[in-house]
């Protein structure tokens, strides 16, 4: 090889080189170590992965469950309770020992109430909060956002929507865009005011619900179970983060990092429900929304959303934790639950 062609293929390789490193250093943000044994026994269609990988550069713990849906040996449900919360392990004991426990919606202190969508067995038993008073100079204003979910329908297909949902009907009415609601002085949501958006038809979407024409807007979301959360963090595959459109954190809060919890659905059909450790300085310092959507991404996820997190935080394989809880390792008693449980479950 002469110094000419020996000097090109040289460049070609510190190129390849280059590039692999960029691909690897922003694409494998973590090793991910398959822990079954020490959750067992576990079917073959549920499997459990932990990672103790640093993340961006920082302490890092986080646990995934992949479980797949068309498993007619699965169930997949949930539990939620009436003015009151109980534990993870305590919906764990109340259920019959599933095989998975995981905190999802998020909810008021106060009232111990879920503030997202919880389907049961096709029944809605909470629904999303439509009405956000605003703050300061609009002290006398409203937002009206629509909460995202994720549902399994019967046939065991996965959807992530964002949703109206309302005690009077007996189905949630979902979108599968984003939806951005104008502040206004009503107390209460007012379809009118998206009827010209991107996602909607032209006429009201009262007229839309009276005549069940969806083709063009808000559609039936017939799931046989399905939690709320938000925001959604991935679409088509990529990361997309819709809190500006759900107002589910403000300012800079989105980029701070904290225990998560997160779910989402790969291609070719599995449920994928992470939960990352946090607040646990030099050990385990949580994850950013964004860092989660890329976590969600890697893992083959088409569609997810973050659930309820902090002190939340929570997941169960077995009756074991996998990741601890960052209130001093205490579980946080929460209004419901996601379960995966086998086909004998009560």
């Amino acid at each position: 090889m002469n110094h000419k062609a020996f000097k090109t293929f040289s460049i070609i390789g510190i190129r390849v080189a280059v590039c692999l490193f960029l691909h690897f250093s922003v694409c494998a943000q973590v090793k991910w170590v398959n822990v079954d044994t020490e959750y067992a026994p576990l079917p073959s269609s549920v499997q459990v992965f932990k990672t103790t990988d640093s993340l961006d550069g920082k302490p890092f713990i986080a646990y995934y469950i992949k479980a797949k849906l068309k498993d007619k040996q699965l169930v997949f449900t949930n539990d939620t309770t009436l003015g009151r919360r109980l534990t993870p392990v305590q919906f764990y004991n109340k259920n019959n020992n599933p095989l998975v426990v995981v905190n999802c919606s998020f909810f008021n202190f106060d009232k111990n109430q879920n503030l997202n969508v919880v389907i049961k067995d096709g029944k809605l038993v909470s629904y999303n909060v439509h009405n956000i008073p605003m703050k300061g100079k609009d002290t006398f204003l409203y937002r009206h956002p629509l909460g995202s979910a994720i549902g399994i329908d019967k046939k065991r297909k996965a959807d992530v929507a964002w949703l109206f949902t309302d005690s009077s009907s007996k189905f949630a009415y979902a979108a599968q865009s984003p939806i951005t609601i104008p502040k206004d002085s009503s107390a209460h949501i007012n379809f009118n005011k998206i009827k010209n958006t991107a996602n909607i038809s032209s006429s009201p979407l009262e007229e839309e619900l009276n005549n069940r024409d969806f083709d063009k807007g808000f559609k039936k979301w017939k799931m046989k179970t399905a939690v709320g959360g938000g925001p959604v963090l991935v679409q088509n595959g990529k990361v997309k983060i819709t809190n500006e459109e759900e107002l589910k954190f403000s300012g800079k809060a989105i980029n701070d990092k904290h225990p998560r919890t997160c779910i989402g659905y790969t291609k070719d059909g599995y449920l994928i429900i992470m939960a990352i450790q946090g607040r646990f300085a030099g050990i385990a310092e949580g994850a950013t929304l964004k860092q989660q959507a890329k976590l969600l991404v890697e893992l083959g996820c088409v569609e997810a959303l973050n659930l309820d997190g902090g002190g939340s935080s929570c997941m169960l394989v077995n009756g074991k934790e996998t990741i601890t809880p960052s209130s001093k390792g205490v579980q946080r008693p929460v209004p419901a639950v996601l379960i995966i449980a086998s086909k004998n479950y009560n």
